[in-house]
């Protein structure tokens, strides 16, 4: 079931520095009022560990190189680097009638559905949110809700440099195994990708 239809703003921002991200995503939120229309945003970061809410282990020390980062999303750490495609919604969620745990589910649908348009079959995982391909995980999402609004989102590897997942517990999950688009399918490109996961967006949340 698809959730309530609302307005939406695309913004397309290309490679923006996380805590620069982070902030803008406050921002944003703290100011708004509920005529303000909910936004999508997507982006790129250079290589940065993210943690959220949860206590998470301390990378390998080969790893020191990437900077860690705290910040109120759900779950736990993850890695974010260039060739991943990431989507924020900043949405209003008591207009969209979704709760917390209806929004992560419209997002890992989202997920599927954006994969599926490249013949890409990926399925959820009992007790480990995001979104997996043949037990691999090609998808993440961490969300900071309030009663009336959400921001951070998710992220989808497209073609990256997957060795960064290996120095930490991704998601909590020892020797959880990552994977990508572009291992799956041939000549995948980050503008392609983006278009696609747009018009699956417009299609979920604003038609």
């Amino acid at each position: 079931m698809a959730a309530t239809s609302q307005p939406l703003i695309f913004r397309r921002l290309g490679s923006v520095d996380y805590l620069h991200a982070e902030h803008a995503m406050k921002q944003f939120t703290q100011k708004r009022t509920m005529e303000v229309m909910d936004e999508v945003w997507l982006l790129e970061h250079d290589p940065i560990y993210t943690t959220g809410v949860r206590e998470a282990a301390e990378p390998k020390r080969d790893a020191a190189s990437i900077p860690i980062i705290k910040t109120n999303r759900g779950g736990e750490m993850t890695y974010h680097g260039p060739g991943q495609l990431v989507a924020y919604f900043l949405l209003n969620i008591r207009k969209r009638r979704l709760g917390p745990r209806s929004l992560v589910n419209q997002l890992e649908e989202l997920i599927i559905d954006f994969l599926g348009s490249y013949e890409v079959i990926a399925k959820r995982r009992q007790g480990a949110p995001g979104v997996y391909v043949g037990g691999k995980k090609i998808a993440s999402l961490g969300l900071h809700t309030t009663a009336t609004y959400c921001y951070h989102g998710i992220s989808i590897n497209v073609k990256m440099d997957l060795r960064p997942f290996e120095h930490i517990e991704v998601c909590g999950i020892p020797n959880l195994e990552m994977t990508q688009l572009s291992s799956l399918v041939n000549g995948i490109t980050i503008e392609d990708a983006l278009n696609r996961l747009e018009k699956c967006i417009r299609k979920r949340f604003s038609e």
